[in-house]
């Protein structure tokens, strides 16, 4: 296991227990106490984790990891993946990109298309896109998330709502082994819906750490997409959903 994705999985797990250890970690991952110890320096320096006597704990109460400690999180798979995503986009389409630091990514493998239309509820990936030559950037009304930068609420969902674009680009939180699509704050996932309900194709960017993650609110299932772009996919049973409902699955792993 590469150093970043042993610490992606110590990330998650320190989510899920809101503590972990060096004791614990190095029989986890059959490495070294220095070993961990150099990865809970690298990801206590980036934010992502808080160091405690003899281990880390999460920074936050929430669930959901805050979003410059996630832009830390597989850095390389969600480049990747947005690189993927923007050889299936078009020059002079028109696009939707919601929240999250995947779709991010794609909005920065972006930037040498010519004449996109995007429209967006992301702070950040309208940050990207407005000095690319010949991109309309359009920004949805509502509350900003300070967090984030994300924008959210029922003013954002009527604003989705007039639009009929050509491509969708959805990022989520976490993916159920049955395919449900997930995030945390209900009014992202009004959002999102709308997105997804407004958009003649529809794109899944997820890299593989939301295989491991847990939600609570259900924005759709994986079957409502065309593509599924991720790293690489562990889940037979996500395999066997996007086979049955014609989805294609491309796992950057398999393809760089």
């Amino acid at each position: 296991m590469n150093p970043s994705m042993r610490q992606s999985k110590i990330v998650e797990l320190a989510r899920q227990a809101g503590e972990v250890t060096v004791e614990t970690l190095v029989a986890a991952f059959a490495v070294t106490p220095q070993t961990i110890r150099k990865d809970l320096n690298a990801l206590c320096d980036r934010g992502a984790l808080k160091r405690t006597h003899g281990g880390a704990m999460h920074p936050s109460g929430v669930e959901n990891v805050e979003y410059e400690a996630r832009r830390q999180i597989a850095p390389s798979a969600k480049r990747a993946i947005g690189q993927a995503a923007a050889t299936i986009i078009p020059d002079h389409a028109s696009l939707f990109i919601n929240i999250g630091t995947t779709t991010e990514a794609v909005s920065q493998a972006l930037t040498g298309h010519r004449g996109l239309m995007v429209i967006t509820n992301n702070i950040n990936v309208a940050n990207h896109l407005r000095t690319a030559p010949g991109t309309e950037v359009v920004i949805a009304g509502g509350v900003v998330r300070p967090s984030d930068g994300g924008i959210v609420g029922e003013a954002a969902v009527d604003f989705i709502r007039q639009f009929k674009v050509d491509i969708a680009v959805i990022g989520v939180s976490a993916i159920d082994p049955d395919g449900a699509l997930l995030d945390f704050d209900y009014r992202e996932v009004k959002v999102a819906q709308a997105i997804i309900a407004n958009a003649r194709q529809v794109i899944v960017v997820s890299d593989a750490t939301k295989f491991t993650r847990t939600a609570p609110v259900r924005i759709g299932h994986l079957d409502q997409a065309d593509y599924f772009i991720t790293d690489q996919c562990p889940l037979d049973s996500i395999r066997r959903v996007c086979k049955e409902a014609d989805v294609r699955l491309i796992e950057t792993d398999k393809t760089t």
